[in-house]
């Protein structure tokens, strides 16, 4: 199975930091975000990383290479502008290949284990997300979980609403047909919901969506106290 981790976003949420550092190479508990998700996908065996670049992207690639001193095997993708998500993903899917492949946001944190992803079974599903209680700066949420199944909050009328963790399966197929270009992966991700075929989960493990400087070193002061041990 092989993973693309999305890591070409501007980070304008999080200067003066981001100002002459890509957010994904910022760091916590001193290692940078993304190497905290290149290591947890080595320990499961996904060794096939796609990373997207766009914002200071040869700092990027300069810092992470070919993926060789953290043991896996990296390819890039460049964007001369952010493409978005679903963008990105589809600008990537010639080195992505034609099976599911799990997803992961550059910017958030977690302790979830990758390791229930590769389990998944899509069948006729095009995504399986992973979900988590609605933080603070988000309270309304994204999306309705009801059995094992995803919704939008048209659809369904009980369930529990909660927030999408930026971790997730997917399959090519999603995209079939779409040109590149820049595209919102949230408009997808609704449609199939209204075709029936997004599972998801709650994720039972700690997450930070790290959007804020203030987040970021909240985050790096908790993990060196070792609340996350």
């Amino acid at each position: 199975m092989k993973a693309m981790i999305l890591a070409a976003g501007l980070g304008n949420r999080m200067r003066p930091l981001t100002l002459y550092k890509p957010k994904p190479l910022l760091e916590v508990g001193g290692k940078p975000l993304i190497v905290w998700h290149i290591e947890k996908l080595k320990e499961i065996g996904v060794t096939d990383i796609v990373i997207n670049s766009a914002w200071l992207a040869d700092v990027l690639i300069g810092a992470l290479g070919d993926g060789s001193q953290f043991g896996v095997n990296i390819l890039w993708t460049r964007e001369e502008e952010g493409l978005e998500t679903a963008g990105g993903i589809i600008n990537a899917l010639p080195l992505l290949g034609t099976e599911p492949f799990i997803l992961v946001n550059g910017d958030v944190w977690t302790t979830f284990d990758f390791a229930s992803l590769l389990e998944i079974q899509l069948d006729q599903d095009l995504a399986h997300l992973v979900f988590v209680k609605n933080p603070p700066q988000h309270l309304q949420g994204d999306f309705t979980l009801v059995n094992g199944r995803a919704y939008t909050f048209e659809q369904a009328q009980q369930g529990e609403d909660l927030t999408y963790s930026g971790v997730a399966v997917l399959h090519p197929q999603m995209f079939a047909g779409l040109e590149n270009g820049k595209r919102p992966l949230a408009p997808l991700l609704k449609q199939a919901m209204l075709d029936g075929r997004v599972s998801a989960e709650k994720m039972h493990a700690s997450w930070v969506d790290v959007g804020t400087p203030e987040r970021l070193t909240a985050l790096d002061l908790q993990i060196r106290q070792g609340m996350y041990a």
